[in-house]
């Protein structure tokens, strides 16, 4: 069967577009029309409830292996450009979306979102109810998922997506991280940062700070980030599954013995964990938007975060010498904790709020002075 929802966008706005399915591993599908790339991709199928940020969101590495639908409603009027992405490329697999607007206004834009993702190899679907989509995706759980111009078969498709990996287990690091070492920053301060899809408004806040980074690959060992004496320690955010990290989790501990001042975002966050003795486990949909909620139980402050994760640390497990310094007001799931001996602390949520708001930027500034404050110790 083949009909459009009856909240989608009229014919006329889609005239000249193919037709596009999104079908999910239970068998639950939506019908629209095809903007960007053709073709079938697969991957788990995941909301964002930002407002504005579609660039940001899709460029981000900690979406591979993800099909995003965003919650509102009208998306690419204000086009694309070439400051407002975090990584070369989309990582996303595909994009849904309410409503596409056909055309773009705003000073700064270059070009359409349909050519963005046109030019990225990556499918968007668009005039479907992708309300309809976040409630099914928020009841039954992010799920594995198809979206494609050339399987429109519902059964098939479904069949499709559930032969897919799933997320549970997946280590993307290797996809999203660099290739090689890089510099960037001459500040005072020499900070290793290890790369697990790292976004690059957090390489800025970092450089802001004052910090001079060496970016690291993430399969990197411990010996050689070491060697090179850097001050600080930064373990970046990205996609997948922290347990499947097994490489990393194998040198972090060599790291955390050097004492070094560490800080961890997202995917750093929850390797930390691991390495010092928590669990993790699998959200049922995610946090993925500019507006979550996050209590500071050190200061008893309410911070609106940028957030963008699928796993989270389990808070039962972790060890006495964790103290829990931040959590969700959404779910009470654990967003921060610190070391209560080592310099070490960190946090689930993203900072440097590309998109979303800037409450939390002052994190940046607070592991400078945990650096200055380990050196002043040391002389």
């Amino acid at each position: 069967m083949w009909n459009m929802s009856d909240d989608a966008s009229s014919p006329g706005e889609l005239s000249g577009l193919l037709p596009c399915l999104l079908a999910l591993e239970d068998g639950k599908t939506f019908s629209g029309y095809a903007f960007g790339a053709t073709g079938t991709a697969v991957g788990e199928a995941v909301f964002n409830t930002s407002l504005t940020g579609y660039q940001e969101i899709l460029t981000d590495p900690s979406y591979a292996g993800q099909i995003v639908a965003l919650t509102y409603p009208e998306i690419g009027n204000y086009g694309t450009n070439e400051e407002d992405v975090e990584s070369e490329r989309i990582h996303a697999r595909g994009l849904v979306v309410r409503h596409l607007s056909r055309n773009y206004s705003s000073w700064r834009a270059k070009g359409s979102l349909s050519d963005f993702l046109k030019d990225n190899g990556v499918i968007g679907l668009t005039g479907v109810d992708t309300r309809a989509i976040t409630r099914h995706i928020r009841d039954k759980g992010a799920m594995r998922s198809a979206i494609s111009t050339e399987i429109l078969n519902e059964e098939e498709l479904a069949a499709h997506a559930r032969s897919s990996p799933e997320m549970t287990g997946a280590d993307f690091t290797s996809e999203v991280t660099t290739s090689q070492a890089y510099q960037l920053g001459n500040g005072g301060i020499k900070v290793a940062v290890i790369d697990f899809g790292i976004k690059r408004n957090i390489l800025n806040n970092l450089v802001g700070a004052g910090l001079s980074l060496t970016v690291w690959p993430a399969d990197t060992s411990a010996e050689e980030i070491l060697a090179s004496r850097p001050e600080g320690l930064f373990l970046s955010n990205g996609p997948g599954d922290p347990a499947a990290c097994t490489g990393v989790l194998e040198q972090l501990p060599k790291l955390i013995a050097s004492r070094l001042p560490t800080f961890g975002i997202c995917l750093g966050h929850q390797l930390l964990s691991i390495a010092l003795g928590a669990k993790t486990y699998k959200l049922k949909f995610g946090h993925r938007g500019g507006n979550q909620p996050v209590k500071d139980l050190t200061t008893g402050k309410v911070e609106i975060t940028c957030q963008n994760h699928g796993f989270a640390v389990n808070a039962a497990s972790m060890p006495d010498d964790l103290e829990l310094t931040h959590v969700n007001l959404n779910d009470n799931s654990v967003e921060g904790f610190r070391h209560r001996s080592l310099p070490i602390f960190c946090v689930q949520y993203h900072p440097e709020a590309s998109p979303g708001p800037h409450d939390s930027a002052y994190l940046f500034e607070r592991f400078r002075r945990l650096i200055e404050t380990q050196k002043e110790k040391v002389t």
